[in-house]
């Protein structure tokens, strides 16, 4: 009976000390095939665009750079201000599901004050890191190619999202890990955290993850790719979305 009360005891110690800690409200020519004379045909992929548009292929590279720039930077400016995370449900960071029990038993102990500081902080965590990720893609953006634009052109309605989620991940990853856990350690999340699924899980059958940061980082990062993609669908389908002259000439 006293083995079950260890993680239980943790816990209400992790809780406990989350929502006693001060957690912070704010956590971005040559040769035929010269590409600048190429003119490209451009299919009807923009929603009610008009098929049969020519426009060289440097003016679609130069389109769909300002697209990405564009979207990246509303993105992560929505989610690096405090709730960005937080007040979207869509996006809103929750406890890990194998973690479903231990919220239950907590809760029903009658800490939902302790828990809810904890998701609090969770998402403080990834509005924190959102910040970073601006640049980064930028970064991206910068290295496209004529060959990706067109890829993207051609791809689907999440192309432009899929192309930076390829080339950003890893790097997203090694800037937010910090961010993230430097966060969580602000509130001593991390440890309490470790030693609560490290005690739950001697007595569990299911096992809870032991690394916070990690499972944060997961999130925050489907989160960004989340706002990023419906960004991208809101310049491909709204022409009130495509602020300048170069947007509205390659997504009419």
């Amino acid at each position: 009976m006293q083995k079950h009360w260890i993680p239980l005891l943790a816990a209400t110690m992790f809780a406990s000390a989350i929502h006693a800690q001060t957690i912070p409200n704010v956590f971005r020519k040559n040769g035929k095939n010269d590409s600048a004379a190429t003119q490209v045909k451009l299919p009807n992929i923009f929603g009610k665009g008009k098929a049969g548009t020519n426009l060289s292929a440097t003016e679609v590279s130069a389109g769909l750079k300002e697209a990405l720039t564009i979207g990246a930077q509303r993105a992560t400016g929505k989610l690096s201000v405090a709730d960005g995370f937080f007040r979207d449900a869509a996006l809103k960071i929750l406890m890990p599901p194998e973690a479903k029990k231990l919220e239950s038993t907590l809760r029903s102990m009658g800490m939902n004050r302790q828990v809810d500081a904890a998701i609090l902080a969770m998402n403080r965590a990834a509005e924190d890191a959102a910040g970073s990720a601006s640049k980064i893609f930028v970064d991206a953006v910068k290295g496209m190619t004529i060959q990706d634009a067109l890829g993207i052109l051609r791809g689907g309605d999440n192309a432009a999202t899929n192309f930076l989620k390829d080339k950003t991940t890893a790097s997203l990853v090694s800037a937010f890990q910090p961010v993230i856990g430097e966060s969580l350690k602000k509130v001593d999340a991390t440890r309490h955290w470790t030693t609560i699924t490290t005690a739950y899980n001697t007595v569990s059958r299911e096992k809870v993850n032991t690394d916070l940061t990690g499972y944060v980082t997961e999130k925050a990062l489907a989160g960004i790719f989340l706002q990023l993609s419906q960004e991208e669908q809101s310049i491909r389908k709204d022409p009130a979305a495509r602020t300048t002259e170069l947007l509205k000439k390659v997504f009419q």
